[in-house]
């Protein structure tokens, strides 16, 4: 099995564990192991990869923009630089890939995984699992394509 397919399957389970709400056996399927931080960075870049893609789709490429949005835990909205650092992360992260500049988004995943405390680092898995998820439930919902093995982990 290629690196890439052993992601995309990683992703998988981690993908059906957090549709049934089951987040901490969604981190379980995707743990890295000691030294294998080159997976996670590749395993994230592939998940917000696929989020920028589907924001692509659904904004139309580019003609009709997605607005993306922060929410504290009270439920107001806040701005990305007042948001939780792993939450921070995924939006600059997100809109790095957005605008093209994977460069960008590379070296946010890696501060994050370079400095970010464990629980931060998990955080930022999540919040690229959850998007996964609302995105390809909106592209699918609009009937918007959205990549085979998302839609085969979510069926």
């Amino acid at each position: 099995m290629t690196e890439r397919q052993n992601l995309v399957r990683k992703a998988q389970r981690a993908l059906v564990a957090m549709q049934l709400g089951r987040d901490d056996e969604a981190l379980d399927q995707v743990a890295q192991a000691p030294g294998e931080e080159s997976e996670m960075r590749e395993l994230m870049l592939m998940l917000f990869g696929e989020c920028s893609t589907m924001v692509s789709v659904l904004g139309d490429g580019g003609s009709a923009p997605v607005k993306v949005q922060v929410f504290d835990e009270t439920g107001e909205e806040v701005s990305i630089d007042d948001a939780d650092p792993p939450v921070r992360t995924a939006v600059r992260t997100l809109l790095a890939e957005v605008h093209g500049n994977s460069e960008a988004a590379q070296e946010q995943v890696e501060i994050a995984l370079a400095s970010a405390a464990p629980d931060e680092v998990n955080s930022l898995l999540l919040q690229a699992l959850r998007w996964t998820i609302r995105l390809s439930t909106e592209c699918r919902d609009r009937n918007l394509p959205v990549t085979s093995w998302i839609t085969d982990a979510l069926s």
